[in-house]
């Protein structure tokens, strides 16, 4: 059984990811100490994978204010739908707007467009 998560938090996770990695790599830079050059590209580095993680996190800032609010049928709370097919951010309920799909196994390739 694959584990599903919502789409919201699966770009927030990976945007918090490049924050650590932006970190580690400018800490990398520590090995280099005597060759600046190389102490510079890895702190180039590090700094864009943190402004990366700033733009996503713009990004799905942006995109979250479109998402259609609905009331989770599983645990009663309200959650962001994005897509066609999604899953409650608290109980990973399979949720969907398509009348069409209702009842359907859960899949996320229904998200694709042909």
């Amino acid at each position: 059984m694959k584990k599903y998560s919502s789409k919201i938090n699966k770009i927030r996770s990976f945007a918090l990811s490049l924050i650590f990695i932006g970190f580690v790599i400018m800490y990398g830079a520590i090995f280099f100490r005597e060759n600046q050059i190389l102490v510079l590209i890895f702190m180039s580095l590090g700094l864009l994978c943190v402004i990366g993680s700033t733009v996503v996190y713009g990004w799905i800032g942006l995109l979250s204010t479109k998402a259609v609010q609905v009331e989770c049928p599983n645990c009663g709370k309200y959650t962001k739908v994005l897509g066609r097919v999604d899953m409650c951010m608290y109980c990973n309920e399979p949720l969907t707007l398509d009348p069409t799909l209702e009842g359907k196994e859960f899949d996320q390739n229904y998200n694709k467009k042909n």
